[in-house]
């Protein structure tokens, strides 16, 4: 009995040793392959990936497409007339040859360069198209190939550097503080309107009114840096310019809101007179988004500082445009609007110096003064009163 029970256990030994193995085997079978096919598969989505971003060349015939532009706007005998080229490029010919040779001749990327084999690459003529028509029309960058032959990446660095480029060549000269003649000039066209002192108007959206106390619109004048302007309204004298804004604004002296809901002829006739007036920016910030529809347009970048290059281009290219046509447009000679028993009353203080020390009491005495709603109700109603006394007149007539 001993004896059989022995031989029977060491067969159930062995048979589950064998048992053992084979699984361990099978186990370890199973577990390579199915590794290896995951392998396998990984590896073939990793070559179809990488074989899928691998860049496509395409041959485009950019010679062809600098000879095509050539013709067709730059040539003794163009394609398209001058006209065609105004409002396709938004500038005419003259200006626009000269930002070209100014770029070219001073920033690098503008060169026309060969390539390793000889082949000559874009010219500066392609790569300012390109970048003019995506600000003028605010497009995706792609649609310029099939024209000017340029592929989307080399459009987008084409705009990079071509903003870059005016704003560093043309910046200090057409994105600068008035002078004192401009200024005096401001001041004539805001006292022929009946506004003395007004230099200006301010339209913002709701956040920028959040960080108003932030702005740097008043910094001059807190530094004791900006010229110093003195203008009489209704026989009292102010020495702050201001500026026309709508009813968002804070009350402060060098903001003029108009009158929600005026009361009587004098605030009806000054409502309608200082909105008016407002209209100004309103109007040059359409002129802007008609000129350069990425202004409008959803914006093709997300970088900050690259937004705002685009912007500070458009205006640097608008206040260009706007000298270059200057004489086309029609002008009025202010003296005309002044009356011979008023000659004026808004001037430049030239002896005022803009060099005075400026310390913590001085700054903080002047940012009060800016923000004095005293001063500012009796300023409107100066300005209600001086209104009537130059349009009411007019007004009763018509």
């Amino acid at each position: 009995m001993l004896g059989s029970t022995v031989c029977m256990a060491s067969s159930s030994h062995n048979y589950y040793d064998e048992f053992d193995q084979f699984f361990y085997q099978y186990f370890d079978q199973r577990f390579d392959q199915t590794f290896e096919n995951l392998i396998i598969a990984h590896g073939g989505q990793e070559e179809e990936r990488l074989e899928r971003k691998k860049r496509v060349y395409i041959e485009r015939n950019r010679e062809a497409g600098h000879l095509r532009l050539w013709n067709d706007y730059f040539s003794d005998t163009p394609t398209y007339p001058e006209n065609f080229f105004r409002r396709r490029f938004r500038m005419n010919k003259r200006l626009f040859m000269h930002i070209v040779d100014r770029l070219f001749n001073e920033v690098h990327f503008f060169r026309q360069k060969k390539d390793g084999l000889g082949r000559l690459g874009l010219s500066a003529l392609q790569k300012c198209t390109a970048a003019i028509r995506v600000l003028a029309y605010g497009t995706a960058a792609d649609t310029v190939d099939e024209y000017l032959l340029l592929g989307e990446t080399t459009t987008r660095a084409c705009v990079e550097k071509f903003v870059a480029g005016i704003i560093n060549l043309f910046g200090d000269e057409y994105l600068r503080r008035p002078t004192p003649a401009d200024l005096q000039r401001l001041l004539d066209i805001g006292e022929q309107r009946g506004f003395p002192g007004m230099i200006g108007s301010i339209d913002c959206t709701l956040n920028d009114i959040n960080v108003l106390d932030r702005s740097p619109v008043f910094d001059d004048i807190i530094n004791y840096q900006a010229l110093q302007v003195t203008y009489s309204v209704n026989g009292r004298e102010y020495h702050l310019a201001y500026y026309l804004t709508d009813g968002i604004y804070p009350k402060w002296a060098t903001f003029i809101q108009s009158t929600q809901i005026p009361q009587g002829p004098k605030a009806v006739l000054f409502a309608q007179r200082q909105e008016a007036a407002r209209k100004d920016v309103e109007r040059a910030f359409g002129v802007l988004q008609a000129r350069f529809a990425i202004v409008k347009n959803p914006t093709l970048f997300w970088d900050k500082v690259k937004i705002g290059n685009i912007m500070r281009a458009c205006i640097i290219l608008h206040n260009m445009i706007v000298e270059d046509e200057r004489d086309g447009y029609t002008q009025f000679n202010v003296s005309e609007f002044q009356q011979g028993e008023d000659p004026g009353s808004s001037h430049i203080d030239l002896m005022y110096s803009t060099d005075m020390p400026s310390n913590i009491a001085n700054m903080m005495d002047v940012r009060t003064r800016i923000r004095d709603k005293q001063m500012h109700q009796r300023l409107k109603a100066d300005l209600v009163e001086h209104i009537w006394r130059k349009f009411g007149r007019d007004e009763d007539i018509n």
